[in-house]
């Protein structure tokens, strides 16, 4: 059974897309370990904020069935794949971390560069995951969060309107 990290993110009727994506992925992988929410600017374009968050699960399937999974639930939630790196997203869901399996093959990289650069990554998996080890640097997520540069930190903790925990049975 391997440990999976996703990170999720919307700026496109991300009240809707970001509960809905986490009904699916309960519907793939079973129980949900589920950050706090956040809201930060968009990054590499002028946009709307987005709400941005990481989820836990365990899973039998190997990491491309994984990655597989992901995708298709995007392109459930209007994605759409031609878009430039840094635009505005009905939903993004990256895999992070697969275990400690460290692979760089073609569009599949894992452990995620994002998971060192951006807060609105490393907080929720540190909230999450504080004490789990990041398979390359070797240090805690907890420790990462804790050096990483915060002087120009764009991102703060809501409480979305949508039920999270316990009230739709997602965690």
């Amino acid at each position: 059974m391997a440990r999976c990290y996703i990170s999720i993110g919307s700026n496109i009727d991300r009240e809707t897309n970001i509960p809905s994506s986490l009904r699916a992925l309960k519907n793939h992988f079973g129980e949900l370990i589920i950050s706090s929410t956040y809201e930060s600017e968009a990054v590499g374009f002028s946009g709307d904020n987005f709400y941005n968050l990481v989820v836990g699960f365990d899973t039998d399937l190997d990491v491309k069935n994984v990655a597989k999974i992901l995708k298709q639930i995007e392109l459930e939630h209007g994605r759409i794949r031609e878009s430039k790196k840094f635009s505005a997203r009905t939903l993004d869901l990256d895999l992070l971390l697969y275990d400690d399996l460290i692979i760089e093959d073609g569009r599949l990289q894992i452990p995620r560069k994002e998971i060192e650069q951006y807060a609105f990554v490393l907080e929720p998996l540190a909230e999450i995951a504080p004490a789990s080890k990041h398979p390359i640097s070797r240090l805690s997520y907890k420790e990462l969060w804790q050096n990483l540069d915060k002087s120009n930190l764009k991102q703060a903790r809501i409480l979305p309107d949508w039920p999270l925990r316990n009230g739709d049975g997602i965690n």
